[in-house]
């Protein structure tokens, strides 16, 4: 059995850090050592991703901000995958946590709290969206041949398919060079994902609508979108927010889709108000 690599972060109450598709748990950077400072954060490496890269073991040394530790976790096949993962993370939490997703994170979340509504507490979304692909009554999303074709570009060329995608997290961002080269230095910090796993997370992409669950989504959550977002473009953001039954919106200006990275101070002020229930956040639109 493989296992899913997790590190934790200071004390308090939980809060677990999802990334997105081809990342791990460490691009959260500084921000997690930040919030470290509120809460207990714990931040996951999903199957095949980071040091849950490997088929059976991994390395799972102490990190210099935290401590790690493994939960057990298989790869199945789709299209249980998404479940099977929310429900790997469900299994390994006995008690009520805030769960914070990015991007793909963000339907993992979105999927945990409507699934297992006792054990997410506070929902946070970041640069995420209900669903990933255009459809005629879903305007703000890629197309399905663009999907298509960044998957065959993954089978011919991994590592440029995934130096192209790391440019477009940062496209049109404040700071972007900067930010690019952020990025690639966290990637590469715990190696490339596994092919499986990437062919898998895009296929969650493709295949994943999750408006229809929306309604019945009860926790209070925190949307949080790029102004410059142009993959999960700040539409999708406002959407989300308009069809939980409780959220709050921030559209963060000149962020593109990973704001916690290009604008970590105002990206943890909205966040940690959110947690804390502080009565001062407010919501904020870059229109």
């Amino acid at each position: 059995m493989a296992a899913m690599h997790v590190d934790s972060y200071g004390s308090g109450a939980p809060l677990l850090l999802i990334h997105g598709w081809g990342m791990h748990g460490g691009m959260w950077g500084g921000v997690a050592g930040q919030l470290a400072k509120h809460f207990r954060v714990l931040a996951v490496d999903l199957p095949g991703h980071g040091f849950s890269a490997g088929s059976g073991e991994c390395d799972v040394g102490s990190e210099k901000q935290g401590t790690s530790h493994l939960l057990p976790t298989s790869h199945p096949p789709l299209p249980a995958a998404l479940d099977s993962i929310v429900d790997q993370l469900s299994a390994q939490f006995s008690e009520p946590l805030a769960v914070c997703g990015w991007s793909l994170g963000g339907q993992i979340a979105l999927r945990w709290a409507a699934r297992h509504p006792n054990q997410v507490n506070r929902l946070v979304l970041v640069a995420s969206t209900p669903c990933f692909v255009r459809s005629p009554d879903w305007e703000c999303a890629m197309t399905a041949e663009a999907l298509a074709e960044f998957a065959a570009a993954l089978q011919q060329d991994y590592a440029l398919t995934l130096r192209r995608f790391l440019a477009l997290q940062v496209r049109g961002s404040e700071r972007e060079r900067e930010l690019l080269a952020e990025l690639r230095s966290a990637l590469s910090s715990r190696g490339e994902p596994n092919l499986d796993a990437l062919q898998a997370g895009l296929a969650i992409l493709r295949d994943c609508d999750l408006r229809g669950v929306l309604p019945d989504v009860k926790q209070a959550t925190l949307v949080i979108g790029g102004e410059r977002d142009t993959l999960t473009p700040p539409q999708a953001s406002r959407y989300l927010a308009a069809q939980l039954p409780d959220a709050r919106l921030a559209i963060i200006a000149g962020a593109a889709h990973a704001p916690f990275l290009s604008h970590p101070d105002e990206f943890m002020g909205q966040l940690i108000r959110f947690l804390k229930n502080d009565p001062q956040i407010t919501q904020i639109d870059a229109d």
